[in-house]
């Protein structure tokens, strides 16, 4: 994971939201971006990141799940964690090398 800025975080949050709306409908899940937001945002334990893998699962082929996979662990590192005081992993790891250059 390569950060650079906030805005690049930005950008990339947007284009992973875009993905998992474009791969809600292919899968005719039941769920939406809000329902993945939240399990990321409001994770308690190990099995959090499969429970929005889970919101994908109609039963697809290998490269499907691999795809899901792929995905969900982007939106993981991207999006708000509450843990995280609201930001997101790659926010967290900007604020590291961020504070390390002074």
């Amino acid at each position: 994971m390569q950060i650079e800025s906030k805005k690049q975080i930005i950008k990339r949050r947007k284009e992973i939201e875009k993905e998992l709306v474009e791969m809600l409908k292919k899968t005719e899940s039941d769920f939406g971006l809000q329902d993945i937001a939240d399990v990321i945002f409001f994770e308690e334990d190990n099995d959090d990141m499969m429970k929005a893998v889970a919101m994908f699962d109609r039963g697809g082929d290998a490269s499907e799940l691999s795809d899901i996979l792929e995905l969900v662990s982007d939106a993981w590192n991207y999006f708000p964690h509450e843990a995280l005081d609201g930001l997101s992993p790659a926010e967290k790891v900007l604020q590291y090398h961020n504070k390390v250059k002074k």
